[in-house]
């Protein structure tokens, strides 16, 4: 009996230790930070996912380094890093960063960028059209 108890709370503490919050970015290892990334964009909405990957990609650019950037992105969920994102937006756009000059605004940019990527995902859904229509093996009789 004492080996069973044993067993389960053994189980238990693993089980515990093993899961994190699901929407939350983990900041124990790169592999593990980009695997949350991967799992809270997924659930995001379009705008919003567009918002939280361009957030996420600059403060990996802002912080070279990793255990910096783990530091600074741990434990954060997307409205957090998100904010993060802004506020890192203004400070580079104040200070000249030159690939913010082109934009008035956040909200201009994220308006491009998902612009952008509605037009990526349209090609790519026509572009497999065309090719499956070449290959169609219906004959007209």
């Amino acid at each position: 009996m004492k080996f069973v108890s044993i067993i389960s709370i053994i189980v238990l503490s693993l089980a515990l230790s093993a899961c994190n919050k699901g929407n939350e970015v983990s900041g124990r290892s790169m592999k593990s930070a980009y695997r949350s990334v991967n799992h809270i964009k997924n659930r995001l909405p379009v705008e919003q996912r567009i918002e939280f990957e361009l957030s996420f990609w600059a403060l990996r650019d802002l912080h070279p380094d990793k255990d910096e950037f783990l530091d600074t992105v741990g434990g954060k969920n997307n409205d957090e890093i998100i904010a993060l994102g802004k506020e890192m937006f203004q400070q580079r756009k104040a200070t000249g960063f030159a690939a913010y000059e082109k934009y008035n605004s956040w909200d201009h940019m994220i308006a491009k960028y998902t612009k952008e990527r509605l037009n990526q995902d349209k090609a790519k859904s026509k572009s497999v059209n065309q090719r499956d229509q070449a290959n169609d093996v219906l004959y007209d009789l």
